[in-house]
């Protein structure tokens, strides 16, 4: 006898669809008018989506970029970073964090990280400042903000420059602060998978320094203030008039959806609470958490054998991330131990999440999750 089709329900770990379905109207319009007019480069929406997310964010200056990982490297350019400087970071990352700070000619110096927020542990930076040392890099990992009062009074203390790395937390807030606006600069990616996203790359530096904010804009148009009259060497780093358009039909829904990603997370806690066999991601209470990832951590080394029972179910899951930063091959040279982040790297998965994930999805994901590990 045949046997009858079976049909596995597929959950992305993202869905933009829903999304993109709601505000196609007001795309298409934005992306027909750019069109219209004919500018495409550090056209009027470059310049209004500036205005608004500088606003948005409580800071004086907005500097939109074509990528997150262009704001950390001229963001370390504009501080003076280079050769010979030292700038500490966390090992459990994206690559890019590590990147910009070899792609300077900086050496990076990697702090370990609190197993229960994912993000770097304040009391371990200090260990590792030495007199080469010129900034810091604190991540606000999966959308929960790094607690920075200790890392502002460490840089103070040292005479250190602070450049966050908000990639993962536009809208997340510390202390009433929006993530970003906090250290001396705030760098930010609009990947598409972001809580703010592009529907392609881009990305925006912000700071409340009138110097820096020139020589950032100066950096990526080839180090000129004025076309053909070049003062430094430079970059073409520049968000693009499309994406600008984009972001600024989404920027004004920001709020509603980071709520939205809150609640989802609040679901999985009520559907996961006390399950043996993981740990679900902490929530300080020093800011507001967005949830671009919901990370839990699976014990007793069964995390991937978890993974492989979602994938047969049909849900997908991400393990963010893998291989920490400081045993990538790139940094395998500097022979260090970060326990912590070695632990997690074998630990993390990231469940579906997002502004649109329905409670019936959540309740199916949980419910394969319970019996995975079963």
């Amino acid at each position: 006898m045949e046997q009858p089709q079976v049909t596995l329900k597929r959950v992305p770990v993202l869905d933009l669809s829903h999304e993109i379905l709601e505000l196609k109207p007001q795309l298409l319009r934005s992306i027909e008018d750019v069109l219209d007019k004919g500018a495409f480069i550090m056209g009027e929406n470059v310049h209004e989506f500036e205005r608004e997310a500088a606003e948005y964010l409580g800071v004086q200056h907005a500097i939109a970029l074509n990528s997150g990982t262009d704001a950390l490297v001229l963001a370390l350019l504009a501080a003076g970073v280079g050769p010979g400087d030292e700038v500490i970071t966390t090992p459990f990352t994206f690559f890019a964090t590590a990147e910009a700070i070899s792609q300077v000619g900086a050496t990076p110096v990697f702090a370990d990280v609190d197993p229960r927020t994912f993000n770097l542990d304040v009391n371990r930076v200090e260990d590792v400042i030495t007199p080469r040392t010129k900034a810091v890099i604190p991540v606000h990992l999966f959308g929960q903000v790094v607690d920075m009062d200790p890392i502002l009074a460490l840089a103070d203390r040292y005479g250190l420059y602070v450049v966050e790395d908000t990639a993962q937390a536009f809208g997340a807030e510390y202390k009433g602060r929006k993530a970003g606006t906090i250290g001396d600069f705030g760098c930010f990616s609009f990947f598409p998978s972001k809580n703010l996203g592009a529907y392609g790359d881009g990305g925006m530096i912000t700071t409340n320094n009138e110097v820096f904010a020139e020589k950032i804009s100066m950096l990526r148009a080839h180090g000129s203030k004025k076309k053909y009259l070049n003062e430094l060497v430079g970059y073409n780093s520049r968000l693009d008039e499309i994406q600008a358009a984009i972001l600024r039909v989404k920027l004004p829904y920001i709020d509603e959806w980071n709520k939205a990603r809150r609640n989802s997370a609040g679901v999985y806690r009520e559907l996961l609470y006390r399950t043996p066999g993981i740990l679900l991601p902490a929530e300080e209470g020093y800011g507001r958490h967005v949830y671009h990832q919901f990370t839990i951590r699976v014990l007793d080394g069964r995390r991937d054998e978890i993974q492989n029972k979602l994938a047969a179910k049909g849900i997908s899951s991400v393990v963010y991330y893998p291989v920490p930063v400081h045993q990538l091959p790139v940094y395998h040279h500097l022979r260090i131990s970060q326990p912590a982040a070695e632990q997690l790297a074998g630990e993390v998965l990231s469940l579906p999440i997002g502004p649109k994930i329905e409670v019936s999805v959540q309740q199916f994901v949980a419910e394969s999750v319970i019996l995975a590990l079963g």
